[in-house]
């Protein structure tokens, strides 16, 4: 299907008549990573100049779990200060009850977005929250470094590490000695619970918690991918790596000194800007298969959505505010600015975005196959679960204790907290 400009035209058109008649102020909160707070303020100035209308961002930690934390806190206390909450994937499940229903005011618009994104965000039937970007990780590698060294891409896990090894040692004998081989995201947060269930879903160990419900961690193959991410951990992983999240990986990638990097799309532009040291010298690929039976390429779903507080002061404005950011025209422009990948099933078809971000046509088929995390599983309990899963991945790779006898523990914490049903 191919999108076209006036699709975009008629439908941004279609928001700003159904606006206010009088000009409001607004408030949004958003923790967006790299450059996107800078796109979404560009956003924020287009909406003021067509509306009159005002809106200002309150930024937070890039941390998705300190967002969630502090979301709670405003939620909970029934705040009207702000208006727009922008919301992981997996929250939708646990705010629901605070956010309002989008199901009429934008039942013209959903139907162009991937179904799967739209039915993440939708709880006992209500839309709570409308998509404004995707995203689904990559393996990012220096293709420079490869072909320098006659390596090739890597086929899985283990030829990665082989791989990293090599080419860190060869660079470092030849006089780079910050050259590292692998940086990911290792911080005790929900970043780690991204890559460990990739690790883990990638050597057929599951996925934390089953669709049925079931928890399936506490298995060999779970265990023997979290010892592989261990062995990486002073090797060919800097020991600081237990720290990272997306801006620490990204900041050793993006001044040349890792040979591979796990992380979101939005690190692909800025490692190809005009002041990257690395510009034109990577490429991207899928995160490679393990070798346990079942064993597969697996990409956790993340992407970030819009929702409506229930005590906000201006309901009406806020709605248009959201579907003005979710619309077509914006998220074409957040995608040809920051390599963004759209919700909209059609841009991923836009002539404009494949020849200025020709990264994003690929991301297609990562996105419609990525692996989601248990959230719609766990409900209202997901946040917790994800920090036993996170918790027991840190003490892991860092040593403290077996991934055997941690699983085991997390099995046991994870059956507390179901209890008779999720």
């Amino acid at each position: 299907m191919k999108f076209h400009p006036a699709f975009a035209a008629f439908a941004v058109a279609a928001v700003l008549a159904a606006g206010p008649a009088r000009a409001v102020d607004l408030a949004m909160v958003s923790g967006d990573t790299g450059n996107g707070q800078r796109i979404l303020r560009e956003i924020l100035d287009q909406y003021e100049k067509k509306t009159g209308n005002k809106v200002s961002v309150v930024p937070l930690p890039p941390s998705a779990t300190d967002q969630f934390g502090q979301y709670r806190l405003w939620l909970a206390a029934g705040s009207s200060d702000v208006d727009v909450y922008q919301t992981d994937i997996i929250w939708a499940p646990q705010l629901a009850r605070q956010f309002i229903d989008l199901t009429e005011a934008t039942k013209d618009v959903v139907g162009a977005h991937f179904p799967s994104i739209i039915k993440s965000q939708t709880v006992d039937g209500k839309l709570v929250a409308l998509p404004i970007f995707t995203d689904a990780p990559a393996l990012y590698y220096r293709k420079d470094l490869l072909d320098k060294y006659g390596a090739r891409v890597p086929a899985s896990w283990a030829e990665l590490a082989d791989t990293a090894k090599l080419v860190m040692d060869k660079e470092r004998d030849a006089g780079n000695k910050d050259m590292w081989g692998f940086v990911f995201q290792g911080n005790a947060y929900e970043g780690l619970t991204c890559d460990a269930l990739e690790w883990v879903k990638s050597n057929g160990g599951g996925q934390i918690i089953e669709p049925d419900g079931t928890i399936s961690i506490n298995n060999l193959q779970a265990a023997a991918a979290l010892e592989m991410a261990r062995s990486w951990v002073g090797t060919i992983s800097p020991p600081g790596v237990l720290a990272y999240q997306e801006e620490e990986s990204r900041g050793v990638w993006q001044t040349g000194n890792a040979v591979f990097m796990r992380n979101w799309p939005y690190a692909y532009a800025l490692g190809n800007s005009e002041s990257s040291p690395i510009k034109g010298k990577f490429e991207v690929t899928t995160l490679p298969p393990g070798s346990g039976e079942g064993a597969r390429p697996a990409a956790t779903l993340g992407g970030w959505n819009l929702a409506v507080s229930k005590y906000s002061k201006n309901p009406d404005a806020a709605v248009e505010l959201v579907k003005w950011i979710a619309s077509p025209q914006m998220q074409k422009y957040r995608a040809l600015k920051g390599a963004y990948l759209p919700t909209i099933q059609a841009l991923y078809d836009d002539a404009d975005i494949a020849s200025a971000q020709p990264v994003i046509p690929r991301w297609k088929e990562v996105v419609l196959n990525a692996v989601p995390r248990p959230s719609a599983q766990a409900k209202t309990r997901y946040n917790e679960a994800s920090s036993e899963f996170w918790t027991a991945v840190h003490n892991t790779i860092s040593g403290e204790g077996t991934a055997a006898d941690n699983l085991a523990d997390l099995e046991f914490s994870l059956t507390r907290l179901k209890g008779t049903a999720w």
